[in-house]
């Protein structure tokens, strides 16, 4: 868990955030959830965290633990009921029916697939139960707030730094763009930020795909065929969604013989081993996503309606198909390896001591991380 209070994205949560005056509740602990949990029961109300997989490690190693420790601060006697849905809407669908059968004041709801959680907001909306939109837009329903990473900047932001780095080397040609989870809303958006920047960039679109689940192992494969059709020099870099994805392409370029230190790659989340294959060169840049201020902004939210208290702090609206959802927008950063030690490690996202391992303790020294 990563518990301090971190400088940069600090600044975040003072520029959009204005929520406060939350009351603790009283009662005993205990620890109760359907797959996994954090929780201490009594007198206090209970909310419950919905996230959709564990192939993207920040759910676990981020979002889980830093929105039940700030629940915890803001609610001691708060019951925190976690599921992990793993990439199953049906299995989502039956953790959140669970929840709300337990008693959940509020759903903290990250949905795998945006259009199917229609149904369990509808459900909690029956039951007057208040839903957060956590990271991902729920589609066609009536959450109550949305807190997200500005999803279309995130591909603009990726394509554009991609289209930087080939016109600044000198490179014409092709691309590979591997998009996330055709299902997952912020996918989609994520790949029409990126094509609003890379259709009139005057790179070619070679392959396409779409990566149902966001699997590295799908990806991989989806570069295999990319290398087979194009041929090992018929592109030039790759638009990789995240850095699983790109994490499975690179794999296929280096089973293929291509160095991808020569291919530049993008991703997103700032996962370890995405900082660490761009400090060696093999990940050209991702996406850092500041998760502190999205989980505390939720967790926040969660106890003051849990306790019937007004919601304040967000920026925008999002429309779902159906209504405009008040959304608290946060931005995002580029992070290359000459920016890694500015941002992940001066935020505290990453510890010198987790990144810098093994092989990649010389390329740290390069780079001043220590």
């Amino acid at each position: 868990m990563r518990s301090g209070t971190l400088a940069r994205t600090a600044l975040i949560v003072s520029a959009v955030i204005a929520l406060g005056g939350l009351s603790a509740c009283g009662g005993d602990d205990d620890s109760s959830s359907s797959t996994t949990s954090s929780a201490s029961s009594g007198g206090g109300k209970t909310i419950a965290l919905l996230l959709p997989e564990n192939t993207t490690a920040r759910y676990e190693s981020s979002d889980h633990p830093l929105f039940v420790e700030n629940v915890k601060k803001l609610c001691p006697d708060c019951k925190v009921l976690y599921s992990n849905a793993t990439q199953d809407a049906a299995k989502q669908q039956q953790q959140a029916e669970a929840a709300l059968a337990q008693g959940a004041n509020v759903l903290v709801l990250d949905p795998v697939d945006g259009a199917a959680a229609a149904a369990i907001v509808n459900q909690a909306n029956a039951k007057k139960v208040p839903v957060i939109s956590y990271d991902r837009l729920i589609l066609n329903s009536k959450p109550d707030y949305y807190v997200e990473f500005d999803s279309p900047g995130v591909g603009k932001l990726q394509a554009s730094a991609l289209v930087d780095k080939l016109k600044k080397d000198g490179k014409q040609g092709s691309l590979v763009m591997i998009n996330g989870d055709p299902a997952d809303n912020n996918a989609k958006l994520f790949k029409q930020g990126a094509h609003s920047v890379l259709d009139s960039s005057g790179f070619k679109i070679g392959k396409e795909y779409d990566t149902p689940g966001w699997t590295p192992a799908k990806a991989q494969s989806e570069m295999d065929q990319a290398i087979a059709a194009l041929g090992k020099n018929g592109f030039v870099g790759v638009y990789a969604a995240n850095d699983g994805t790109g994490g499975g392409a690179i794999a296929a370029m280096k089973g293929a013989g291509i160095d991808p230190s020569t291919r530049p790659t993008t991703g997103q989340d700032a996962e370890l081993a995405g900082i660490q294959r761009i400090l060696i060169g093999e990940q050209y840049m991702t996406v850092y996503k500041p998760v502190v201020p999205m989980s505390k902004a939720a967790a926040e939210w969660a106890v003051a309606l849990a306790q019937g208290k007004p919601v304040t702090g967000t920026n925008t609206t999002e429309n779902n198909g159906k209504v405009d959802v008040p959304t608290l927008k946060i931005d995002v950063k580029a992070v290359t390896a000459e920016n890694v030690k500015d941002t992940v490690v001066a935020d505290g996202y990453w510890k010198a001591s987790e990144i810098c391992t093994g092989p990649y303790a010389a390329a740290c020294t390069k780079h001043g991380i220590e």
